[in-house]
């Protein structure tokens, strides 16, 4: 198993665990879990994945990891 797939698996195993809650309580909740308990490397590794797809990922995950990290918006200037 390729890194990022056991960081998408693990990314959707939290989304499963939240979203008994809602998607408007899960997402918040799923973002923070990702930001206290996950490892930088993790971080980076997963959020990498998201900008590149984030094939495989759960609604609520995906969701979660664009509130960590947001889509450039379109004609945004890169500094």
């Amino acid at each position: 198993m390729q890194q990022h797939e056991k960081l998408v698996m693990m990314a959707n195993q939290i989304a499963k665990a939240f979203a008994a809650q809602g998607e408007a309580r899960a997402v918040p909740q799923i973002a923070k879990h990702i930001q206290d308990f996950w490892d930088p490397r993790m971080r980076r590794g997963i959020l990498e994945h998201l900008a590149n797809g984030g094939a495989g990922l759960d609604p609520l995950a995906l969701a979660a990891l664009r509130q960590l990290h947001p889509a450039p918006q379109a004609g945004a200037h890169q500094a």
